[in-house]
């Protein structure tokens, strides 16, 4: 699993005209999965199920 600032730059996720988060292949914004128990947000992209990890 990637973080997100690692698949921005290797052109894995995109932004939009919001500045939400993009799956590259998909085009689809990315789902959040927050566990109150672990430091990492998990990003998850609903169509191809992919998952990139966000440090809070």
């Amino acid at each position: 699993m990637k973080s997100i600032r690692k698949a921005l730059r290797e052109g894995e996720l995109d932004k939009d005209t919001y500045d939400r988060l993009v799956c590259g292949e998909c085009e689809q914004p990315l789902k959040t999965e927050n566990d109150p128990d672990k430091i990492a947000t998990l990003r998850i992209c609903p169509e191809c199920d992919d998952t990139w990890k966000e440090i809070r």
